[in-house]
């Protein structure tokens, strides 16, 4: 644990009289987060800690940025260790899932007032659910969400003939999807997409593609299984092999997300699986050309896409002062009224508070967020929340590597989950 040298018994039951009373009491706190859109930035931060010190002047925020590469790793040395930060920011699959699971976190039941409840679930009760353990806390507050999607080169599809094969509502069938890689390939596009599985990074994506093309579901209602071994799992899997071997699309055995990306931005090829609004914001500045959001090809034209949710957990550091600023710090930056919208904006994604509205209404956003948000309807169960979720990451891009290699799709994927149910029945003590 943190060491607290100089603090007295007396200074200690003070602090508890301050939290108890809800006022804050001065505290030194650390903030550790991930690259969540305009969070990844020291700039933008340090201006909402400064903007929260006009209100709490003696609450003093340390910020360390982590990314999606060793930011799972660094927690994880920071529990063994002892040396947790106080607050922390992602989604539910590591802040409620993994670490509020295993105990490390602190309920914030109390920032789930009536209010807050009432709010959140006007926009959406997945929220809601998502945020809550099945021991009844709450291990996250959050105050952004979104859909992930893949996006194109429009100019590209344009020149080889291929946006015929996208509906106007942004949807295409897994029929017509093959059409316009077959389309981009005859125009000379030989790189079309790559299925990136070098890792985690960005492994949403490459799970809605699979997905998506015959409607497989990823796990049960319950969130208790994992079911990508289903008929449609199985042949949604086999149709990337397939059209890898048949020079339609490429993968990457060395590959994350982020290297994607950029070869995307490059305009080196010609679609991503892994694009969001705030990626599309990160990249503006290195395209020539339009990246076009789209939904992930479906057998039947109607996309389940994955979301994201975010928001502020708290480690349990046993400091009662430290716990009480930091969750003022987390009211803050969720809840103000001016600072609240000011965060989702800095996400780049959209408020979890019905109450905010469009925030980006009259920004020079608006275009821009407004494609996203007709994609929103399309959101689809968040199973990120399964027990056994950090196992099942590994297990995917090591099974992706499989079935590239050329081992049995069928049987790659049942060890696949097999290994994936292992891990979901430990972590629920079974």
């Amino acid at each position: 644990a943190e060491e607290q040298s100089g603090e007295t018994a007396e200074t200690e039951s003070g602090a508890a009289e301050d939290a108890a009373s809800g006022d804050a009491a001065a505290a030194d706190i650390t903030l550790w987060t991930y690259p969540v859109g305009s969070f990844g930035d020291a700039a933008t931060v340090d201006g909402f800690v400064a903007a929260f010190n006009e209100k709490y002047p003696d609450i003093h925020v340390t910020v360390e940025y982590l990314d999606y590469t060793s930011g799972d790793d660094q927690v994880t040395a920071a529990i063994e260790a002892g040396t947790t930060p106080d607050i922390v920011l992602e989604g539910p699959e590591r802040l409620v899932s993994n670490w509020g699971a295993k105990g490390k976190m602190v309920s914030l039941e109390d920032l789930w007032d009536e209010e807050a409840l009432a709010d959140i679930s006007a926009t959406s009760e997945a929220v809601v659910a998502a945020c809550k353990a099945p021991d009844g806390n709450y291990y996250e507050y959050p105050f952004v969400m979104t859909t992930h999607t893949m996006a194109i080169n429009y100019e590209l599809f344009e020149a080889a003939d291929a946006l015929q094969y996208i509906n106007e509502d942004r949807t295409w069938t897994t029929e017509n999807f093959e059409k316009a890689l077959q389309a981009l390939v005859d125009y000379g596009q030989t790189n079309t997409g790559v299925v990136y599985c070098g890792g985690q990074g960005g492994d949403q994506g490459t799970r809605a593609l699979a997905m998506n093309l015959y409607s497989a579901q990823f796990t049960n209602a319950e969130h208790t299984e994992w079911t990508m071994n289903s008929e449609a799992g199985i042949k949604g899997l086999q149709q990337l092999v397939d059209w890898c071997n048949e020079g339609l699309l490429s993968y990457d055995a060395g590959a994350v997300a982020a290297d994607e990306l950029q070869l995307f931005a490059n305009g080196t090829i010609a679609m991503t699986f892994c694009w969001n609004a705030s990626n599309q914001a990160n990249y503006a500045s290195q395209v020539a050309f339009t990246p076009y959001a789209v939904a992930f090809p479906s057998d039947d034209g109607t996309p389940e896409l994955e979301g994201g949710i975010y928001g502020f957990g708290l480690f349990d550091n046993g400091d009662a002062a430290k716990i009480e600023a930091a969750k003022k710090f987390i009211e803050f930056v969720c809840d103000d009224e001016t600072q609240g919208p000011a965060s989702v904006t800095a996400a780049g994604f959209f408020p979890v508070r019905a109450s905010f509205g469009n925030v980006y209404e009259g920004t020079e956003d608006e275009e821009r967020m407004s494609a996203f948000s007709s994609l929103m309807q399309y959101l689809g169960d968040y199973y990120n929340v399964t027990p056994g979720w950090t196992e099942q990451r590994t297990a995917w891009w090591n099974m992706l590597q499989g079935i590239f290699g050329g081992a049995d799709v069928t049987d790659t994927v049942n060890t696949y989950v097999d290994t994936c149910n292992a891990a979901t029945q430990a972590a629920m003590g079974q």
